[in-house]
């Protein structure tokens, strides 16, 4: 991974799917979100997809919803656990999504479904993704950004300060949209898109949640995390905190999770292009009809 800070345990994410595998199925209402999604955009785009990829792929509800697709042939599955890797229902291959195992130019489709907020390297796995698209190929992700469990994080940071005096890494970092977009330019993406769709979810309590969390292998997995139990004390005090702010009127807690899809071609002849400089044939003045004014002196200074 040249370089790029190692910010995830991913040896401890393998281990905690391959537990949690039976019930993945139980926990999977984010995903079945994303797969949904999707599939209704694929399936207003007029182009076919003979030879299309899901990257971590977890149990196989991505590529199983796009199978439905009627412009979507073959969907290979791409996941390092083995016991999700078994609940795939199409071709799979164990490989782990930071280091991926296609051929350059072999794809015409790769999507994602809330794996790659969990890599280490994201610019990488970005640019092994534009190398295995062909020409023309399309790329279509969908990962956790940073309004996700906000009210979570918050909860943990209050507890840890008023029970030990400091604080630990407990809910990992997540991307913004703005940055994601930038990554996909820097990767050699054209046409880039970002959009955020933000999904609150309430539980009977705070446990519910980290449970439910538990159960999608998505608890803590920072590198940075500290490595001694929690204690009863510390959790308690999370979940009163979370409660206390947080709790609607009938009290149940929410919880936020923001989900960014990012969308992307690989350069191709047949794509718009942006004008060139100076090629426009109207002022941006009259298209908008007002008239337009020279800046002022003062107006210039502040602008430089």
């Amino acid at each position: 991974m040249s370089g790029a800070p190692i910010i995830f345990d991913r040896n401890l994410l393998r281990q905690r799917r391959q537990r949690y595998a039976g019930s993945a199925a139980s926990h999977d209402f984010l995903l079945t979100r994303v797969a949904d999604d999707f599939a209704e955009r694929l399936s207003i785009v007029k182009r076919n997809f003979p030879q299309a990829a899901s990257v971590g792929a977890y149990h196989g509800v991505v590529s199983e919803r796009l199978r439905g697709v009627t412009t979507i042939g073959e969907i290979v599955d791409i996941e390092a656990t083995p016991a999700l890797l078994a609940l795939c229902k199409g071709p799979g291959i164990g490989a782990d999504d930071e280091a991926l195992p296609f051929a350059d130019a072999s794809l015409d489709l790769a999507v994602s479904g809330l794996a790659l907020q969990l890599v280490n390297d994201v610019p990488g796995v970005l640019a092994q993704l534009r190398r295995a698209l062909k020409p023309d190929g399309l790329l279509l992700a969908a990962l956790l950004g940073g309004e996700t469990l906000k009210e979570l994080r918050q909860a943990w940071i209050e507890a840890e300060a008023d029970v030990t005096g400091g604080v630990s890494p407990r809910v990992a970092p997540f991307a913004d949209v703005r940055d994601l977009g930038a990554l996909l330019q820097r990767a050699g993406f054209a046409l880039p898109v970002a959009d955020s769709d933000v999904v609150r979810v309430t539980y009977a309590t705070p446990l519910a949640l980290m449970q439910e969390l538990r159960a999608m292998a998505a608890s803590n997995m920072l590198m940075e995390r500290r490595r001694v139990p929690v204690t009863r004390g510390l959790l308690m005090r999370a979940a009163e905190i979370y409660t206390e702010r947080f709790a609607l009127p009938d009290g149940r807690i929410p919880a936020t999770f923001e989900i960014i899809t990012l969308t992307a071609w690989v350069p191709h002849d047949s794509q718009q292009k942006p004008l060139a400089p100076g090629s426009a044939k109207m002022r941006l003045a009259d298209a908008l009809g007002v008239s337009e004014q020279a800046l002022s002196s003062k107006d210039r200074a502040a602008k430089e």
